[in-house]
């Protein structure tokens, strides 16, 4: 079992940018997909989402580029002192470079940075904190940012009502003699195709087949588009959540109970209830954002504490649970305290405010 655990590391401060224009899914656009199942009101109901913030033109990189100068600035961060980046994300601005190194000349920080990208969806974020915390551990590497979002849509096709999109940083520094940062993370290749984009890889090239639509679970998609196994990944995700907090609680010999927010990836209502039930939690205890801002994938963690959790966490000792569980299949669970936490505006971005510099 991958229990790890890092000492002298501290989550400083988190952000998150969203696009300006939102989506109802009681009023849906003719780029929103229209179920043919639920009316729109059953759907609002049955997954908790009533609108999402979505662009067109908006890549993951510039939101996470607006949060990321908002934090910076409220930490009252030199940007000669961050270390390395680390980009979480499973629509990259292009398919090499890495676009950690765009954003390392776009934020303007020193060419002796670390940066690279991890393809990672929904356990992204615990994920990119782990290995953010295992470069910061040592002491070698002071600040690191870690930024985690998905933006506009890599092929053509209609937008699904459950997602959102979202760009999102967070800071982690090295500091001596702090509660440590607790994680269990786990995989299970097996469920690969569970959630799955077949062509576009090198595995499946692209071809005109890859944009002859067929019939998926009822839904007409083509090959460059993400499908997924609903009820594979519904039953993967209410198992294997409450296994991995309890199974983290239980190596370290804490009371999960105890921590003061449970902040799961914002997969769907009934998912999430679910999980919630299972772990015996108080359900004011479990924010959601996912009614105003969707499933915004890997960036649903620290979207959430940034939409629903500002206000309430920055000046005291705070501790959060925090579980990512999907696409790979794979999962991550981290427990952690902060103290002093800098919980950044939400930043409301335009289209206009694309990257015009690093463009082909």
């Amino acid at each position: 079992m991958a229990f790890i655990e890092f000492k002298n590391v501290r989550v400083a401060g988190i952000a998150a940018g969203v696009p300006k224009n939102v989506s109802s899914n009681l009023h849906p656009s003719e780029e929103d997909e229209v179920s043919k199942e639920y009316t729109p009101e059953a759907f609002v109901e049955t997954t908790g989402v009533l609108e999402r913030h979505v662009s067109s033109q908006l890549t993951a990189s510039d939101m996470c580029y607006k949060a990321a100068e908002k934090l910076i600035s409220d930490l009252k961060w030199e940007k000669s002192e961050i270390d390395a980046i680390l980009f979480v994300t499973q629509s990259p601005d292009f398919i090499l470079p890495a676009t950690a190194c765009i954003m390392q000349d776009r934020l303007g920080l020193s060419k002796e940075c670390y940066a690279a990208d991890m393809s990672l969806g929904c356990s992204g974020w615990v994920y990119g904190l782990c290995s953010a915390a295992a470069l910061v551990a040592s002491g070698s590497i002071k600040k690191t940012l870690l930024m985690v979002g998905d933006g506009k849509k890599r092929y053509a096709g209609s937008r699904d009502p459950l997602f959102g999109q979202a760009g999102t940083v967070t800071a982690i520094e090295y500091a001596e003699g702090v509660d440590s940062l607790k994680f269990h993370v786990g995989t299970d290749g097996s469920g690969f195709d569970a959630i799955i984009t077949p062509d576009g890889g090198s595995r499946n090239g692209f071809s005109v087949d890859s944009l002859k639509t067929e019939d998926f679970e009822g839904k007409q998609v083509h090959r460059l588009q993400t499908r997924m196994k609903g009820m594979d990944v519904f039953s993967f995700g209410i198992t294997t959540a409450p296994k991995s907090v309890k199974g983290l609680a239980e190596h370290f010999g804490f009371d999960y109970l105890q921590a003061d927010w449970f902040v799961f990836h914002q997969a769907n209502m009934k998912m999430n209830n679910m999980i919630a039930k299972k772990l015996k939690l108080p359900q004011e205890k479990v924010p959601s954002s996912m009614y105003h801002y969707g499933n915004t994938n890997g960036a649903s963690i620290p979207m959430t504490i940034v939409a629903e959790l500002k206000g309430k966490v920055e000046n005291k000792p705070t501790t959060f649970i925090c579980c990512g569980f999907g696409v790979g299949l794979s999962w991550g669970t981290v427990a952690f305290t902060t103290d002093n936490l800098i919980v950044s505006d939400l930043v409301l971005i335009s289209d206009d405010e694309t990257d015009k510099t690093h463009v082909i």
